[in-house]
């Protein structure tokens, strides 16, 4: 670790306050950077044209007792990395050989979408009930580092 990656896990850390999350403890920021320059950034909350969880009132994953790591479908949030790479598709810029910064480790959706979209990095500071996605970084050969 460098000066540059505590540089990016501090602003992944800012971004995870924009998070729509009703749960303050699942509020999520990611940041991709490449050569020392940030190329996009999300946070984890509900899509374009769908109403929140803090607006709703409610976390619907809460309600329905589902457990974390599990059934991660059955939410109304997209998550943070997503959005960072969702963000970078709609902007046009590619994140192949980039580092991906997150507050959380990813769960193997977003395992499996960072490893397509050519990143090969990640850094992330919170654990995360999620060992198959351990097991898809190892295999495709991300390198995976907790921060």
């Amino acid at each position: 670790m460098d000066k540059w990656d505590d540089r990016f896990m501090d602003i992944a850390n800012t971004v995870a306050k924009w998070s729509s999350c009703y749960q303050e403890n699942r509020q999520v920021g990611a940041v991709i950077a490449r050569d020392k320059r940030i190329l996009t950034t999300g946070y984890n909350g509900a899509g374009s044209g769908i109403k929140n969880c803090k607006d709703r009132g409610e976390c619907m994953r809460k309600k329905l007792n589902i457990e974390s790591g599990t059934r991660q479908e059955l939410c109304f949030a997209v998550h943070a990395e997503q959005n960072a790479i969702i963000q970078a598709a709609r902007m046009g810029i590619s994140v192949e050989n980039a580092t991906l910064y997150c507050t959380h480790q990813p769960c193997v959706i977003c395992a499996k979408m960072i490893i397509n979209s050519g990143i090969t990095r990640v850094v992330y500071s919170q654990g995360y009930p999620d060992e198959f996605s351990l097991q898809m970084f190892e295999e495709a050969g991300v390198k995976l580092e907790k921060y």
